[in-house]
């Protein structure tokens, strides 16, 4: 399996909510509580591509997972940094999808002036922990009881590389 790493478009709206959706309703990994519907995900898609990049992976006929950068903080000094995420279908775990996903996004967001990427990981989540070091991501600290998703207080650690 040799994933197509593309930069998202409109029409790829659809089947990234359908991979996302999972992730918001069922686990802690995201701490949105209503899943987004193809056209707020299309929204998502054009504000993310305008400032930052957004890439999906095309895998046997369909899309396998998503990544994509986003603004840190608001504040002027925060400029030059930016928040990353990534999304699999759990179909293609530990296939490398989420490599070539983070390999493609960090370079781009590098060749657009980015300084340094940051990702938020609710906690436990070994995988995302793992995928995350694996790329050069090292930890910088805990957010603990920083949000309440499925009947408990949830921790995000925060994970950054420089570009």
């Amino acid at each position: 399996m040799t994933p197509l790493i593309r930069a998202a478009t409109p029409e790829d709206a659809a089947a990234c909510a359908a991979i996302y959706a999972p992730f918001v309703r069922e686990t802690i990994v995201s701490f949105e509580t209503e899943a987004p519907d193809a056209a707020e995900m299309a929204g998502r898609i054009a504000a993310n591509t305008a400032s930052h990049a957004w890439l999906v992976a095309e895998v046997e006929g369909g899309l396998g997972g998503y990544a994509y950068g986003s603004p840190h903080r608001s504040r002027g000094a925060y400029a030059s940094s930016c928040d990353v995420s990534v999304y699999v279908d759990p179909a293609f775990v530990r296939r490398g999808l989420g490599r070539a996903l983070y390999a493609g996004l960090l370079g781009q967001l590098k060749e657009r002036g980015f300084h340094a990427a940051f990702a938020g990981i609710a906690l436990p989540n070994a995988g995302s922990v793992g995928l995350h070091e694996a790329m050069g991501f090292t930890p910088v600290g805990v957010y603990r009881e920083v949000g309440w998703k499925l009947g408990a207080w949830r921790d995000v650690g925060w994970w950054q590389v420089l570009l």
